[in-house]
């Protein structure tokens, strides 16, 4: 095994070296040597179709292995390399995750985090994988106070949701000219209401250009 790891890290280093060369618009991320030698896998991740038929034909000249080529997206390139996430901990899909759930923009609105892609992307350039396993929580939450764009009743008189503060229990209302915080049970909705939709979109995965201020 120790063996099959230098010829790895070798062979890794061969193939970014030569893909360089051969002006081959990809990058290696890993290879894997099958445990009897006789196979080989090299993962690459590229933006675009790569001809890499004579890269493969160098490489199994050079190692005397049959050689299988793997492209791999920016999320499992992440899982392959591994890297430290912005929670300042090993990410999620190097330590422990066996599988990618999908992600929404829309699920960062639901949890009120900012939309700027510094925040709410991974090291991968994607959004946080977080976002999936944390979305039951904030939705079970969510049940228990008015919703955004919502009339409703409070201390100091009527007003609209303009903003869900959903970890904290509490909502924030336009009351006339001004603005106050209120906890969720504070808040009695005012009969019945239309459907006011909150601002989206229908992007499943893609971090929106958005300049930070």
């Amino acid at each position: 095994v120790q063996d099959h790891a230098e010829t790895e890290r070798q062979a890794l280093r061969f193939a970014a070296k030569r893909a360089r060369e051969l002006n081959l618009d990809m990058k290696m991320v890993a290879a894997e040597w099958s445990h009897g030698g006789g196979r080989s896998s090299f993962y690459f991740s590229s933006e675009s179709r790569v001809d890499f038929r004579g890269l493969v034909k160098e490489l199994a000249q050079k190692f005397k292995v049959r050689v299988e080529m793997r492209q791999v997206g920016p999320r499992d390139e992440a899982k392959i390399i591994g890297a430290i996430g912005p929670c300042g901990r090993e990410t999620c899909c190097s330590s422990w995750m066996r599988s990618f759930a999908p992600v929404s923009i829309k699920m960062a609105k639901d949890q009120g985090l900012s939309l700027n892609p510094q925040k709410v992307s991974g090291v991968c350039g994607r959004l946080l994988c977080c976002l999936a396993y944390e979305q039951d929580t904030y939705k079970e939450l969510r049940k228990k106070l008015p919703k955004f764009g919502k009339k409703v009743m409070t201390p100091e008189g009527q007003g609209e949701v303009i903003d869900v503060l959903t970890l904290r229990g509490r909502v924030r209302v336009r009351i006339g000219d001004h603005v106050s915080e209120f906890a969720g049970d504070e808040c009695k909705p005012l009969g019945a209401q239309p459907q006011v939709a909150e601002p989206d979109d229908d992007g499943d995965e893609t971090v929106p250009t958005i300049d930070a201020k």
